[in-house]
């Protein structure tokens, strides 16, 4: 085979890509993972994971200069010396806001699987048929019972730690044992049982952080450090989990430094041929051929490839025939919620740094209940003590502030709402071929905002919060509310949605583009809604799926 042919190629190495590369590799392919980064080997190069704060020079924090340097990251907690490689470079891949859009990006291998939250969900039925029953968007074109059985299948091999709950509308899964809820969290979670008669439910956080080990990877030490890079492979990231996997088969090729531009399509056989890709190295164009694409690229990159691809045929690029490509922004609208202050709990503490906090799953517009909005919000939250650094205006110097500060602080506990954003198609992203990146290529520009719905929606998410603190006995409850932006959830989807249309979708039921059989997109970008939970386990179990039928394809000769 020559260097440049591949069974399949795979854009993009983070959640997604890097499930595409293991199975596709795990099922006899001979795959090239293209990354636009540089490598980041797991733990060689988690160069911070094993420091403590004082090792910095600036004790992890930032610094003016990189203010500058990195004004979108300023805009909310990703700026840190700690981590700041993996950021990407904002004056090397600039993008234009039409309207204000916070776009956190992580170009190296492995993408945001190192920074992520790792919250993982299953969506319902409630969910896959939001969209047909209230008109917003199109209907999906799948259904819980479709992705079932990939739910269970990516759950198992990433290691999701959680406890059935038994939830219609939030399925449960494959899950290592739950790590635990502290004191104050299992008395708020009994009493608001008990005031909303078993109809409301506080549980701990279904995370992707292991409590029993796997091969290759040591169960979660409690560090809290999850942002760095674990050392321990004790969460899932594309490095301690599926590339190495990938590599065992002897099928993969991994190119970091490779910037995607584009995928090679042939217009008589309506079948892409490969991608074109720019080395960032050596700035020289190379091809590869491939009998299949996955884009993986992240949801907005993904789509920049698109719009780059196919553009003799299609001037809006590859997949934009319905008029839907670069359409329908979502991502997950948050900052407001509700804290207060546990009394009683002075003689309690808890062991380690907990790497996930409380769930209450939604509650508004799941039954009989109807609000003024459509879709829902869930809450994520915590209680802790406060540290050492906490302020005590009476104790202001002298021995009495340090034997203070000697002892935890009061407990408080705290949550903050994640809610739905409707698929709107005037929510778009496009190309700003005016604005270059560092490469001479075009940048994507930002057209969204949230809408009336979620305004509403988000008078329930305070106003729900405060209730339930109140009622669950806590004290001194004060709301806290901040400016949302659309990509601030950095959940970022759409753009490419799945559909039963050619007409009105890019992408059908098996994450094909209509107009290239042989591309598929598995990464936020095919997202046709946006439930309002973490959506990471939903990329895992559509690339899984995606894989399983495009290998298939393959196989029989129809792609």
């Amino acid at each position: 085979m020559p260097d440049n042919v591949y069974d399949a190629i795979v854009v993009g190495s983070g959640i997604a890509g890097g499930w595409a590369a293991k199975e596709l590799t795990q099922k006899g392919l001979k795959v090239l993972l293209l990354e636009r980064g540089e490598n980041i080997e797991h733990i060689k190069d988690y160069k911070s994971a094993n420091k403590a704060p004082w090792e910095f020079p600036h004790r992890g924090g930032k610094t003016t200069e990189m203010t500058k340097e990195y004004p979108v990251l300023d805009r909310d907690y990703p700026l840190n010396e700690m981590n700041l490689n993996y950021w990407t470079n904002e004056k090397d891949c600039p993008y234009t806001e039409t309207k204000r859009f916070d776009w956190y990006r992580g170009y190296h291998v492995g993408g945001r699987s190192l920074m992520w939250g790792r919250q993982s969900y299953r969506w319902s039925d409630l969910d896959f048929g939001a969209n047909a029953k209230d008109g917003h968007g199109v209907d999906w074109p799948i259904r819980y019972k479709d992705i079932a059985s990939w739910y269970d299948y990516v759950e198992k091999f990433a290691g999701i730690s959680g406890s059935k709950e038994g939830l219609p509308h939030l399925p449960d899964g494959q899950f290592q044992p739950g790590m635990e809820l502290n004191c104050v969290e299992k008395d708020v979670a009994a009493r608001l049982k008990q005031h909303y008669k078993g109809e409301r439910h506080l549980f701990i956080g279904r995370v992707a952080n292991i409590t029993q080990p796997l091969p290759g990877r040591t169960n979660c030490q409690y560090r809290n450090k999850c942002w760095l890079g674990c050392p321990f492979g004790g969460y899932f990231s594309t490095q301690s989990s599926t590339l190495p996997a990938a590599v065992a088969t002897g099928n993969l090729t991994l190119r970091p430094f490779s910037l995607a531009t584009k995928v090679l399509y042939n217009k008589d056989t309506k079948k892409a041929t490969g991608v074109e890709v720019l080395d960032t190295q050596d700035n020289k164009t190379y091809e590869f051929k491939s009998k299949v694409v996955f884009l993986c690229a992240s949801a907005f990159n993904s789509t920049w490839v698109l719009f780059n691809s196919a553009t003799d045929i299609w001037p809006g690029g590859l997949g934009s025939s319905s008029g839907e490509l670069g359409h329908n922004v979502m991502d997950h609208h948050f900052r407001v919620g509700a804290e207060g202050i546990a009394e009683g709990y002075d003689d309690k503490y808890y062991f380690g740094r907990r790497p996930t906090g409380f769930y209450i799953p939604r509650f508004r517009n799941t039954g009989s209940d109807t609000r003024d909005y459509v879709r829902s919000f869930g809450y994520q939250g915590g209680a802790s003590r406060q540290g050492w650094n906490r302020q005590i205006a009476e104790l202001g110097i002298g021995a009495d502030l340090k034997n203070a500060l000697s002892e935890p602080g009061p407990w408080s506990l705290g949550m903050t709402a994640f809610g739905e954003i409707l698929p709107y198609h005037e929510n778009t992203i496009s190309l700003d071929k005016t604005k270059k990146d560092k490469w001479g290529l075009p940048v994507l520009a930002m057209n969204c905002e949230i809408k009336d719905n979620e305004k509403k929606m988000r008078v329930d998410m305070k106003n729900d919060a405060m209730e339930m603190l109140e009622a669950a006995g806590l004290k001194d409850v004060k709301p806290s509310e901040s400016d949302y932006f659309m990509g601030m959830g950095i959940h970022e989807m759409g753009t490419a949605r799945m559909g039963k249309d050619p007409k009105t979708s890019v992408l059908n039921a098996h994450n094909q583009v209509w107009d290239a059989p042989n591309v598929y997109v598995t990464d936020g970008a095919c997202m046709t809604s946006a439930a309002c939970v973490n959506p990471s386990l939903t990329y895992m179990a559509l690339t899984a799926r995606a894989v399983d039928h495009a290998v298939g394809e393959l196989k029989k000769g129809n792609i």
